[in-house]
């Protein structure tokens, strides 16, 4: 996000992602973390810039944008930005695995509800979750211009 583009997320099309399987191998991330008070972000945004600046730097953006966040802690959440090679200087993670995905619309306020719905339906879908992730498809900036915030539940089985 610069001052000249101040909405910098590309329009997230929820389709391949609603009620799907994923599957990694070894997909490469930056790994930091959010500061948070009861789930709520206190850094995130530095958190991106900071992450952002380095991911450009060494040429490494992936060709998709995912933005994963686990809410581990009520004081804080892992943050897993997709990149396409390792990153200096940076903390580096690889996931791998099944996820099944979930699409869900609305204020961030609700992720709680949606995990819930999440896990429901991975237990209507006879598997056992390993793992949530929060996929965050576009920053408030964007989601007031598209006038749309997706997230996508990833449950890991």
């Amino acid at each position: 996000m610069t001052e000249s583009n101040p909405e910098c997320c590309p329009p997230f099309d929820p389709q391949p992602w609603d009620q799907n399987e994923v599957t990694w191998q070894n997909k490469k991330f930056v790994k930091d973390r959010v500061r948070s008070f009861l789930h709520i972000p206190l850094n995130f945004s530095g958190v991106m810039i900071r992450n952002m600046a380095k991911i450009q730097a060494a040429g490494a953006a992936s060709a998709e944008v995912i933005v994963l966040s686990d809410e581990n802690s009520l004081w804080g959440a892992d943050v897993y930005i997709a990149v396409a090679k390792d990153v200096p200087d940076a903390q580096m993670a690889t996931i791998s695995g099944t996820f099944l995905s979930k699409v869900f619309e609305g204020p961030y306020k609700n992720v709680c509800t949606w995990m819930k719905q999440t896990r429901e339906y991975v237990a209507r879908q006879g598997k056992t979750l390993k793992k949530l992730y929060c996929y965050y498809t576009t920053c408030p900036k964007c989601a007031k211009k598209y006038g749309k915030n997706y997230v996508v539940i990833l449950a890991q089985v």
